[in-house]
């Protein structure tokens, strides 16, 4: 029998990083008291009407330009129905019909067979990128069996990237978030921090034999770790190919995956789009952005969005500031991955790499192997290292200049893990670690040696 083809599509609701919401003031801040942050707005009192956040225009379309999509000039707002206790308004304001961006791209790399020095270069199609509002928060107390209700959250705005379904597995899957959490990262759209559910995933997966049309799929709704997003993935594709095996067949439906039991479990059918009955948004007129040919001189640059102004202003995005540190620096791609990946280590590596004599190639060893495992041993962040890159770099000085041997080195690394403000050449110096340069001196101790073990010497020359 031919073998199953997974097919794996995502939807990521992304935080937009502002200071108030998408279409009131309320200010936006993480774990506030509940209810702290509610406009009259926020809360759908009548006769309250939405006012466009200027900020989170221009994140969306700095986020379309890194991720190469066409940017619309004319977007619209529409309303989607649904209810919920957490949505006062019973619909929530998004970009149905004509989003902000279109047809983009995302290349991400990947390693094979868990080697780092093979890596895979994949390339994801963005079908859109639209602006909507986020819902409240409902928080189910069981043993009061009441739900109660944040509307914080409500209002908030958010940035939906919808991919295509290029993807065929979790590891993929997980590859492709890690780099747009990088880009939204380095361009300031979104701080993207999945623990405090500002990026978070809806996984489409489904399984098909291939030359078929594409299987039914499921959606798994709200991942918010790459783990689990890697895991409930290859669950779900895991779990189809054995339903389908068996003679059964996969439904419609929305399954949440519980991180705990590291399987996905049914929460609903899927609504179809008549549930949602989408209408153009009234209270709001279509978005209308410039560029620098378009832009009308006597228009209030205040007043308006100039795509052309951000494109100018985009800095380096992650996979070129990966070229650069190969080029730079010498090292190996694969452990420009790593300095990315890791929040800071960039910065520590250079720091380290301006103030020592090793070469850079050298310098990523100990970066990667020793102070990277031991702060991944300790789950401890770059920013929390005791040993600062000063401190790294002096180290290795000492070591470059062949005052200690690499062994010492790995010793005196142990001891400046303790953080007790010793320098390096204090370490060393207690602990007499320091390679001998005076051949006299050396001959003595070899000497010293050979006079306290007599029998053993005299052994060997019978021997």
């Amino acid at each position: 029998l031919a073998p199953w083809v997974p097919v794996v599509g995502l939807e990521i609701h992304a935080q937009i990083s502002s200071n108030s919401k998408l279409f009131s003031g309320s200010q936006v801040q993480f774990a506030a008291p509940p209810n702290s942050l509610v406009s009259f707005f926020d809360a759908s009192l009548p006769g309250t009407l939405p006012v466009l956040n200027r900020r989170c225009v221009e994140a969306a379309v700095m986020t379309g330009l890194a991720l190469n999509c066409s940017i619309n000039k004319k977007s619209l707002f529409d309303r989607k129905h649904y209810f919920y206790a957490d949505l006062p308004a019973g619909y929530q304001i998004t970009q149905q019909r004509v989003p902000i961006a279109v047809n983009g791209s995302l290349s991400y790399s990947l390693c094979i067979d868990n080697k780092m020095s093979q890596m895979v270069t994949k390339t994801v199609r963005i079908k859109q990128i639209q602006l909507e509002q986020d819902s409240g928060k409902s928080l189910h107390d069981d043993t009061r069996n009441q739900t109660l209700v944040d509307l914080n959250r409500a209002g908030v705005g958010l940035m939906e990237v919808v991919m295509e379904p290029d993807m065929c597995c979790g590891e993929e899957a997980a590859a492709a978030v890690r780099e747009l959490q990088l880009i939204l990262q380095t361009l300031g759209s979104s701080q993207a921090v999945m623990a405090e559910g500002q990026l978070r995933v809806d996984a489409n997966v489904s399984v098909h034999h291939p030359g078929e049309p594409y299987g039914v799929r499921t959606e798994v709704k709200n991942i918010n770790s790459l783990r689990f997003l890697a895991k409930a993935v290859d669950y779900e594709i895991q779990r189809q190919i054995e339903e389908l095996e068996n003679g059964g067949t996969i439904l419609n439906e929305t399954r949440a995956f519980d991180s705990r039991l590291g399987c996905t479990m049914p929460m609903r059918d899927k609504e179809g789009k008549q549930d949602y009955r989408f209408m153009p948004e009234p209270n709001l007129p279509p978005l209308i952005l410039y560029d620098a040919k378009s832009l009308p001189a006597n228009m209030n640059h205040q007043q308006v969005v100039n795509i052309d102004w951000i494109q100018d202003r985009l800095p380096d995005l992650p996979s070129v500031k990966r070229a650069k540190l190969v080029e730079q620096y010498g090292i190996l791609p694969e452990h420009s991955f790593t300095l990315l990946n890791e929040d800071g280590l960039t910065e520590f590596f250079e720091n380290v790499v301006k103030q020592t004599h090793m070469k850079p190639k050298k310098v990523i060893g100990w970066i990667i192997k020793d102070l990277l495992s031991y702060l991944k041993q300790h789950s401890l962040t770059v920013k929390e290292s005791p040993v600062s890159p000063f401190l790294l770099a002096d180290l290795l000085n000492l070591l470059e200049k062949k005052v200690i041997s690499s062994t010492a080195a790995k010793q005196v690394l142990a001891e400046l893990w303790k953080g007790e403000g010793k320098t390096p050449l204090e370490i060393v110096k207690e602990k007499n670690l320091e390679l001998l340069q005076d051949q006299k001196e050396l001959e003595q101790i070899c000497q010293a040696v050979i006079d306290g073990q007599e029998n053993e010497v005299i052994m060997v020359l019978l021997g």
